[in-house]
């Protein structure tokens, strides 16, 4: 099945181009199915780049997912066409109020501020809250997996010495976790950031699974059940020259900065990077999706009130 998103947003070229089946808004309304609805707060810098990434992933799974395109209300992107803003994403306040089978938060670049100096911070805290009552699933990546266990379980994050940037390998922990289904024993997936969550910070109580993590760079995804919530601490949905691009981009500020580990071919950026996390990325939103699909309620306004019952029985 295809991803239905509007017809005039950049990114159906992008996705058409690679073989990924959009639907056009006419088609889909004909069909006597409901969709997945799938909502997306795009905290990233440069929006449109992510919004192809995250496009791409769920257009590739079997399933009719709709694609709702979400900003923080009164946060105005500074890197994004304000008539692209416009057109695309709708403020926070006005979905509130509308329920999704699954969100999914990004990153964005604030990470070594404090969470509380971040402008958004009170608004956002107010998402976290409102995905309990209003979403069957989230999916939060980087800064917002970040902080997201820090507004839900208190965990604190950390800066680290030096940027951990590059491709690294991460051993699967839970085999048989739904989420990782076809998984390899490890897999290698870009990380970039310059803060970190620890391990020995989850509280005991706290119900979340370690799914996977690396020797080298830490926590990389925890299931947290009591919230619905995979937290992906890395970049798996990055596009084969992601990290170059933050390289380049790096190197006009500051001449030393270092390669990205792991990442261009003999660590020459003058080579294209090869890509050995794309499988993988399209495998764990596939099964997120599946996740979502087979229990999420066909009344999509049943979603909140079965999620309230559950954690009540709980």
């Amino acid at each position: 099945m295809p991803i239905k998103i509007p017809d005039d947003l950049p990114a159906r070229r992008t996705l058409e181009v690679e073989g990924v089946v959009v639907m056009r808004e006419a088609a889909a309304m004909r069909q006597d199915i409901r969709p997945l609805r799938i909502g997306m707060l795009n905290l990233m810098p440069n929006k449109i780049t992510t919004e192809i990434q995250i496009a791409r992933l769920l257009g590739a799974t079997p399933l009719q997912v709709e694609l709702t395109l979400v900003r923080m209300t009164d946060h105005v992107a500074r890197n994004t066409p304000a008539d692209h803003m416009e057109s695309f994403y709708r403020p926070w306040d006005e979905v509130k109020s509308e329920r999704f089978d699954g969100f999914i938060i990004t990153g964005a670049p604030v990470e070594r501020m404090p969470f509380e100096d971040v402008t958004y911070w009170d608004e956002l805290q107010r998402v976290f809250d409102w995905t309990q009552t209003h979403v069957h699933r989230c999916f939060m990546i980087c800064w917002a997996a970040q902080a997201a266990v820090h507004h839900f379980h208190g965990m604190p994050k950390y800066e680290l010495p030096s940027k951990a940037y590059g491709i690294f390998r991460q051993q699967n922990r839970a085999p048989a976790s739904p989420y990782l289904r076809g998984f390899s024993d490890d897999f290698s997936i870009p990380v970039s950031r310059w803060t970190e969550v620890r391990a020995t910070d989850i509280p005991s109580d706290s119900g979340m699974a370690v799914l996977a993590e690396s020797d080298e760079t830490g926590l990389c995804l925890l299931d947290d059940a009591k919230h619905r919530s995979l937290h992906m601490f890395n970049h798996i949905e990055y596009d084969t020259t992601s990290l170059a691009d933050e390289y380049f981009r790096d190197i006009a500020e500051r001449s030393d900065f270092p390669v990205p580990a792991n990442y261009f071919p003999k660590d020459d950026p003058a080579r294209r990077p090869e890509n050995r996390w794309r499988s993988h990325a399209h495998l764990l939103f596939g099964n997120w999706i599946n996740e979502i699909y087979q229990t999420t309620p066909f009344d999509i306004s049943q979603i909140g009130q079965r999620e309230l019952v559950t954690s009540e029985a709980g």
